[in-house]
């Protein structure tokens, strides 16, 4: 029997990087999966890439209106599901004096609001002994210049992750958290203009990851899975994938 067979999961924000990665792994391992996106070109470029065994949505993670039509729609397709992976989320680095009221509010509608609606919209459909792993980042641990509103939405939700695991544990429904580092997602080239600027971005950050390298997306798909389904006894825990960089 595969790996996954007969499990059921979502993966809100899977149209590309660490989502897509973490899809592709529960297919590959015999899951039935429904993936969200946003946009028509990474709605369309994950139906090539997982194909036909895989549900592709288009949703927005920030609305509450299209988690609510989601919550309905999974409800429709699996009735019941194994793992919500929520990891839909995005960064654009601004400085403190820079931030302007529609930034601070679109960082935290999509990396804390979001998040906290869709689990409480979802977390109905869990099986006992399913679970949630929400995406966390190490700037909620870290005072990263430029990322104040995104780390703070990002600390933010670590903090419903330990209260939305003693809330929800008599269902037997545990939560955790994956925190990930400097991953090798294509971000750059979204956040930063130009090759100059990304080169300079990516040489200062290698000088600072203990390990010396970038992670990949299937490095964190492989902890969200571990925390999914084999860490049986942990809730409310936050993993760092980020080669070091947050522990020393």
């Amino acid at each position: 029997m595969e790996r996954y067979q007969d499990k059921k999961a979502v993966v809100i924000g899977g149209t590309s990087g660490m989502g897509l990665a973490t899809a592709k792994m529960l297919l590959d391992g015999g899951a039935r999966v429904l993936v969200t996106g946003r946009s028509q070109a990474g709605l369309e470029s994950a139906r090539q890439e997982l194909g036909n065994d895989a549900i592709v949505v288009s949703s927005d993670a920030r609305s509450l209106t299209d988690i609510d039509a989601l919550a309905a729609h999974v409800k429709t397709e699996f009735d019941t599901i194994d793992l919500l992976f929520v990891n839909a989320g995005f960064s654009t680095p601004t400085p403190v004096a820079n931030v302007t009221e529609a930034i601070y509010d679109e960082m935290f509608n999509l990396n804390a609001k979001g998040p906290f609606f869709a689990v409480q919209k979802l977390a109905p459909l869990i099986n006992r002994g399913g679970s949630v792993v929400l995406t966390t980042s190490v700037a909620n641990v870290k005072g990263l210049p430029g990322q104040a509103t995104y780390g703070a939405a990002k600390a933010a939700l670590r903090s419903f992750a330990r209260v939305l695991a003693a809330e929800i544990l008599p269902q037997d429904i545990r939560v955790n958290a994956v925190s990930p580092g400097p991953i090798d997602t294509g971000i750059l080239e979204k956040v930063f203009p130009t090759e100059e600027m990304r080169a300079h971005v990516r040489g200062h950050t290698l000088g600072i990851i203990p390990m010396k390298r970038f992670g990949t997306s299937e490095e964190i798909a492989k902890a969200v899975l571990f925390l999914a389904f084999d860490a049986t006894f942990t809730t409310g825990l936050e993993i760092p994938v980020d080669g070091g960089w947050s522990q020393l």
